[in-house]
């Protein structure tokens, strides 16, 4: 496991790298984290162990979206994410010259994936979303975020929202987070055989029957699992989808 940073046009995108060989790899897997986590997301260090146990000639990249984990950003912007995906996406295969790019996203790292997607079609072989937060927007304003918080955005100010680290979230991020809404989508319809979603029945962040029927709606394949929570917080529900991401990968 190596850290670095990738410096290119004023941004600094702070990486993790997880590979047997950090020269060579014939596949990389590009992970992308929820919103307040980071590259040191305990779920993302287990994924990379699964991958690496088993695939010496994988290489996994995880990294911190904009004013998340150890990132210097100080207000939240989608198209500095999308921008962060791009320096990422580049980088892995200028480095390692990839026969197949992955990636595999969470909550909002899913979200993002999906917007990133419709932008940008050609540049992941499969994609992998687990519990994706495709009604941001209404989970931070009915779950996430508290009626002072509201009020305080309703009035213009910024507020501080996240897990591992508190994100500052003004007004207009929130607006652009409503204004790229895809939980009514059809809009993937033409990639879902490069789409896989997996929901646990039991996550209180993210809505269970909304990303069902947005995977039903755009003829997502979609796997249930039975009692998990938004971070699979169980660890043999964890491998269970794990195992399912890498045989939908094909490794």
């Amino acid at each position: 496991m190596t850290y670095f940073d990738i410096n290119e046009a004023g941004f600094s995108v702070r990486c993790k790298l997880f590979a047997a060989d950090k020269r060579a790899a014939d596949r990389v897997i590009i992970c992308c984290h929820g919103f307040g986590g980071s590259k040191d997301s305990h779920a993302i260090a287990r994924f990379a162990d699964r991958v690496l146990s088993k695939y010496k000639s994988v290489a996994v990249i995880a990294f911190d979206w904009p004013c998340h984990g150890q990132d210097a950003r100080k207000a939240l912007r989608l198209d500095e994410c999308f921008r962060y995906l791009d320096i990422v996406t580049a980088y892995a295969k200028q480095r390692f010259q990839p026969r197949k790019l992955f990636a595999y996203g969470t909550s909002f790292g899913g979200y993002l994936l999906l917007n990133y997607m419709l932008q940008s079609p050609g540049v992941f072989e499969k994609i992998a979303l687990r519990c994706p937060a495709i009604n941001i927007y209404e989970s931070l304003t009915t779950v996430i975020l508290s009626e002072d918080d509201r009020q305080k955005l309703h009035r213009g100010k910024d507020v501080l929202a996240g897990f591992d680290r508190k994100i500052k979230l003004s007004p207009e991020a929130l607006q652009e987070l409503s204004d790229h809404d895809i939980a009514h989508s059809d809009a993937f319809v033409p990639y879902a055989d490069k789409l896989l979603i997996l929901h646990g029945t039991k996550d209180e962040i993210i809505s269970f029957d909304i990303d069902k029927a947005f995977s039903e709606r755009n003829g997502i394949p979609f796997l249930a699992f039975d009692g998990a929570d938004h971070r699979f917080s169980d660890p043999v529900k964890m491998d269970a989808a794990i195992h399912e991401i890498l045989r939908f990968f094909s490794f």
